[in-house]
């Protein structure tokens, strides 16, 4: 336990760049005892990859730990290595154990990008863009032996500003969580917040992991919902397609207005009365504003078209 003066000791759990965010958030209001990332990534050529956890933790000289199995985990946590009451998870990407849970006497608090039990899962912000949902938030969990299924000790509402992408709603959740974690968990160490029960009323949602080919675009779809992947897909897995016979990613689109649609079959790319690349939908058509070529820099449709004209 702390002393009123003392900063809460806390083991940290996280692995990708999230987890960073959220280190850099909260360095100064918590003694971060240790850090539990996992294993560093291996090219097929053998050269490691570590994480941006584990290069955050050698620049601040936390100590780090990399257990590559729930065994290694466990027998770590449940050694007596640390003396924090509590941990903290963010983007870890391993389910962790109820033996590891238990090692610390208030459990383990993960940070959670939604309004829990909406889209639970792996992956929560890109599914907030993708259902074209207006309000979000973040949820602090104190984590059990299911998926995203535990009592919570903090929840907070933020709005989703028109033309968010998946990368601009990271930034904005991950300040709102720091700040959470900051307000919240020294209170329910200290007993002054008790963990509720999720609503059950609501029905659970769920996301996945995304996988390379979400990004092949199916142009037979609405262009609402092509518009939302474009703009939940942007940087990881892209939406890829092909235009004027050459592979293209998609960065940037809008849907067309009714003077600049055309009764083309779906996947048909034309040049509007405006001079914009367009490319008939399932239901209207997009406007696409910007793209990046296989191989080439990201740039203005237009330019896009001076090099490659429709026929």
């Amino acid at each position: 336990m702390k002393t009123p003066d003392q900063k809460l000791k806390i083991v940290f759990f996280g692995t990708g760049p999230v987890s960073r965010l959220c280190l850099e958030g909260i360095v100064s209001h918590f003694d971060i005892e240790a850090i539990i990332t996992k294993p560093d990534a291996v090219s097929p050529h053998g050269k490691p990859h570590p994480t941006p956890v584990k290069d955050w933790a050698g620049e601040h000289q936390v100590p780090l730990h990399q257990p590559a199995t729930e065994a290694e985990l466990a027998a770590l946590t449940t050694a007596g290595s640390f003396e924090s009451p509590v941990g903290l998870v963010v983007d870890y990407g391993f389910l962790i154990p109820k033996s590891v849970i238990e090692a610390f006497p208030f459990g383990i608090v993960n940070s959670h990008f939604s309004r829990l039990p909406e889209w639970r899962g792996a992956d929560p912000i890109t599914f907030s863009v993708l259902s074209g949902q207006t309000v979000t938030g973040v949820s602090l969990m104190v984590i059990v032996p299911a998926l995203d299924e535990g009592d919570l000790i903090a929840t907070a509402d933020y709005k989703i500003p028109a033309g968010t992408t998946t990368q601009s709603l990271t930034l904005a959740l991950s300040e709102l969580s720091n700040r959470l974690l900051i307000e919240n968990v020294p209170a329910y160490v200290d007993g002054k917040i008790k963990p509720m029960p999720q609503n059950q009323a609501l029905t659970p949602t769920y996301s996945r992991k995304l996988t390379k080919a979400d990004g092949i675009m199916d142009w037979t779809k609405p262009a609402v919902v092509l518009e939302r992947e474009i703009r939940a897909y942007l940087g990881w897995p892209g939406s890829r397609t092909a235009i004027a016979g050459s592979d293209v990613t998609v960065t940037s689109a809008h849907i067309a207005p009714a003077e600049e649609q055309s009764q083309k079959p779906a996947g048909t790319a034309y040049k509007t009365s405006k001079g914009n690349l367009a490319v008939a939908t399932g239901t209207s058509a997009l406007i696409v504003d910007r793209l990046k070529p296989a191989g080439k820099r990201d740039m203005p449709a237009r330019d896009f078209l001076a090099g490659h004209p429709l026929v």
